[in-house]
């Protein structure tokens, strides 16, 4: 009898099953690949890395980075992983991004908690700081048992169901009551693929395909030297594995200040008479008073989030319905929580090429984590622009513009409030602490923001990034482009 642990969503569900009742092929396989003497598994190699949910374009793949190094370790028994990558963005013909930089992401799961370690902003030689990441638990335990050892691990301890398919053999169970792998065995016994389905905000029960091919013998353990993922529709791992180390010490202690990390509260802070900056975490949004309404600008990350910013505009702005949110980009960390806004009754204010992504994404099915809106079943109310688009009570007025021609995104948009002369915007420009010396070369999007911001002859007095710490002048734009030195 063996045991296996899996995390779901913050719990540890204890499976348990017998080797010896499993389907010959699903057996002959895990003697095939050693499973039985598997404990843990590190593999390594170079290729190509995909930024899940940043397409510059919702009809675009996710955009490409090259990957110089890709070390995953995994623990089989605690469940756990680490992944280390070494990449840099690859830049697309015609597109203007920043310079590439090398990146070196360090992830990590074990049991129910994520996290990342990098070095302090402030001291890139300091000691690494974990940041927890409790949203990506789901696809980092979903990667583990992705792996054709893991796959196999996984199917015997949860007595998996298979049948025949083509010239192998389908495995096929399901963890935690929802969710389901299924993998194809060949006649090889080689895993040569793994179906499974994680939540995502947008696009609900998302499908991730990793498949296996050109097995090669690794030091005494058989392994796919080619491993290509998918998430969503497009790829995030195209990955040629050059070595393959059988039962490394694997060791994941996870840090105190993830073990005890809480979801930030909303923060406000007052911009102007009837204006708000909610904030508290990575990504903001901005509230505006209208004389029988409320307009908020951005619902990033998720539901969580977009509840907490609801509850608090309803605490400061009492007795007024939010009537509108206005969606800067379709990027995922700045969309994931707009159907908890279409449940609250507000209309969706995006660029008009977003509408029938977000139409044709919010009807998946939503097995795995039914929202707000699943349950309500309310019909999205949108209102698009190509250039412009004005809000206005009579009173206050909101200008929505495009923000052309930036490399960023392709449906880009700023907000401004003329009377206050404040600007809010999101990725274009993220302001760094004060007194924090401008970039060698300036970023191409906050000079793009900045000529949008002359083309339209827009007088700003207040930027309010949606990223940040803290709220800028035009003179600080000016100056990290490198135009002006801002006053301090």
């Amino acid at each position: 009898m063996r045991k296996l642990l899996f995390p779901v969503f913050g719990l540890t569900v204890a499976l348990t099953g017998c080797a010896s009742l499993q389907p010959q092929p699903l057996q002959s396989a895990a003697d095939a690949l050693d499973v039985a003497k598997l404990k843990s598994i590190e593999f390594s190699g170079t290729g190509r890395w995909f930024q899940f949910g940043q397409a510059p374009n919702p009809n675009l793949p996710w955009p490409q980075f090259d990957v110089s190094r890709y070390t995953a370790d995994i623990n089989y028994e605690t469940p756990g992983a680490r992944v280390q990558i070494t990449r840099k963005q690859t830049i697309e013909a015609g597109r203007l991004r920043p310079a590439p930089v090398e990146q070196k992401p360090d992830q990590y799961v074990s049991g129910q908690y994520a996290w990342n370690l990098a070095p302090p902003a402030n001291a890139p030689q300091g000691a690494p700081v974990a940041t927890a990441q409790p949203a990506a638990v789901e696809e980092r335990a979903a990667e583990i048992w992705a792996t054709p050892q893991g796959f196999l691990k996984a199917a015997i301890a949860h007595q998996a169901t298979s049948q025949a398919a083509d010239d192998g053999t389908e495995v096929s169970f399901t963890v935690g009551g929802k969710y389901r792998y299924i993998g194809r065995i060949n006649a090889n016994h080689q895993v040569e693929g793994v179906k499974t389905w994680i939540d995502n905000p947008i696009l609900g029960d998302t499908l991730v395909e990793t498949k296996f091919s050109d097995y090669k013998d690794f030091g005494g353990v058989q392994f796919p030297a080619h491993i290509e993922r998918s998430q969503g529709g497009y790829p995030v791992l195209d990955l040629k594995v050059a070595e393959v180390k059988l039962n490394p010490a694997v060791n994941l202690s996870v840090p105190r200040e993830v073990a005890s990390f809480k979801l930030p509260p909303v923060k406000v802070s007052r911009l102007a008479d009837g204006v708000f900056y909610l904030t508290g975490g990575t990504h903001h949004s901005v509230a505006i008073e209208q004389q029988d309404h409320v307009v908020v600008v951005e619902a990033p990350l998720n539901e969580d989030r977009s509840l907490a910013v609801i509850a608090k505009v309803k605490e400061i702005i009492p007795n007024k319905p939010i009537k509108y949110l206005v969606n800067t980009h379709a990027h995922f960390d700045h969309s994931g929580g707009l159907r908890t806004y279409v449940d609250e009754g507000a209309s969706i204010v995006t660029a008009q090429q977003n509408q029938p992504y977000y139409e044709q994404v919010w009807v998946a099915p939503r097995t795995l984590n039914a929202d707000r809106l699943a349950n309500s079943n309310r019909i999205a109310s949108f209102e698009t622009f190509s250039d412009k688009h004005v809000l206005s009570d009579g009173k206050r007025v909101i200008e929505i513009h495009s923000i052309a021609g930036n490399g960023h995104n392709d449906a880009f948009a700023l907000v401004y409030l003329p009377a206050e002369k404040i600007l809010i915007e999101a990725d274009a420009y993220t302001p760094a602490a004060a007194n924090v010396p401008p970039p060698a070369s300036p970023n191409p999007y906050s000079v793009n923001l900045y000529e949008n911001i002359q083309k339209l002859g827009l007088d700003v007095e207040k930027i309010a990034a949606l990223h940040g710490p803290r709220v800028v002048t035009l003179a600080d734009l000016r100056a990290v482009i490198g135009l002006a030195r801002a006053s301090r």
